[in-house]
């Protein structure tokens, strides 16, 4: 998949090449509608996006809600469709929720591809289902990274004792993918046994609440899987306030810096890094390619790296530090 991103990007610059300058050509508009505006991770993917937009030649209208929620999002949906932009970029916020409305901007002849999460089953162009519409769809491989922070809590744990997962709520295609890939991993190890999920709302202060309850039950709690950032900063706020600092161990999913000085200070064991600017980038290639009468990869996989307390300062780990 990165071979294929690539030639994107080649295929963009051959057309800027053979063709007039960019400033010269007709400006396009690729409009990128993030899950939400204050999350280090959406920031660095807009980032990622900025400098593809220029390379092409482009404006990148970013335009989102204070809050990952699909009754904010899609009144923002539709206002970037009223302005009618080239192609539409998008995070959905619920799998099932923003299908009609992404219709809306199919219908009207405006190219989608989503980035970080999916609508429908995430298979787009198959012919099948009622969100086969978009183009393309970028992001990390959610149920890989889940399954490596699986086996990471398995190795942090020694192979034995009680988990479970704290995740944002059903629905949201990126963080049930790494709850699937977390259990996945889990039924490598007999001696761990999985508790029920606890959600959270996308709330830290209430995942923090959670850990506490859940330790209350089961005395015997031996790590917790942060689905999503504020999943994992609220576990790890949760184990500190119980005092269990390495005893019950935390593995998280993002990588802004406040995950990375919980990793340092050892609250936080182990961190799943996506690399968001590369979405953000390879998104505006693609739009840019479609927009300009080429095709595209249905599904781009970007990476994701493992970081630790001991790799953390490596400089080809730390670039992937997420932007504030």
């Amino acid at each position: 998949m990165r071979k294929l991103a690539a030639a994107l990007v080649g295929a963009a610059a051959l057309v800027v090449a053979l063709g007039q300058p960019a400033s010269a050509q007709q400006k396009c508009t690729i409009a990128l509608i993030p899950g939400l505006t204050t999350d280090a991770f959406y920031i660095t993917m807009r980032k990622g996006a900025e400098m593809a937009a220029k390379a092409v030649g482009c404006d990148l209208l970013f335009q989102g809600g204070p809050e990952f929620n699909p009754t904010v999002q899609v009144p923002v949906l539709q206002a970037v469709i009223a302005r009618h932009p080239d192609a539409i970029l998008i995070a959905p916020t619920d799998k099932q929720q923003l299908i009609a409305p992404l219709k809306q901007a199919a219908d009207a002849g405006i190219p989608v591809i989503t980035v970080d999460t999916f609508i429908d089953d995430g298979k787009y162009q198959d012919g099948q289902g009622p969100g086969d519409f978009p183009l393309s769809y970028i992001a990390t491989d959610n149920v890989l990274g889940g399954f490596l922070a699986g086996v990471g809590l398995a190795h942090q744990i020694g192979e034995r004792g009680k988990v479970y997962v704290s995740n944002v709520k059903p629905g949201i295609s990126t963080t049930d993918q790494r709850e699937e890939g977390f259990k996945l991993a889990m039924r490598q190890f007999p001696n761990i046994s999985v508790l029920d999920t606890q959600f959270n709302d996308d709330d830290a202060n209430k995942a923090s609440s959670q850990v506490q309850a859940v330790f209350a039950r089961n005395q015997d709690l031996a790590g917790v899987f942060g689905a999503n950032l504020f999943s994992a900063i609220g576990a790890a706020d949760g184990v500190k306030a119980l005092g269990k600092q390495g005893q019950i161990r935390v593995v998280a999913f993002d990588a802004p810096q406040r995950i990375v000085d919980d990793l340092k200070s050892g609250l936080i064991d182990l961190a799943v890094a996506q690399h968001p600017a590369e979405i953000g980038y390879y998104g505006v290639m693609t739009a840019y390619a479609v927009t300009h009468g080429q095709s595209a990869p249905v599904h781009i996989g970007t990476g994701s790296t493992i970081m630790t307390k001991d790799n953390i300062d490596d400089p080809n780990v730390k670039k992937f530090v997420y932007s504030d």
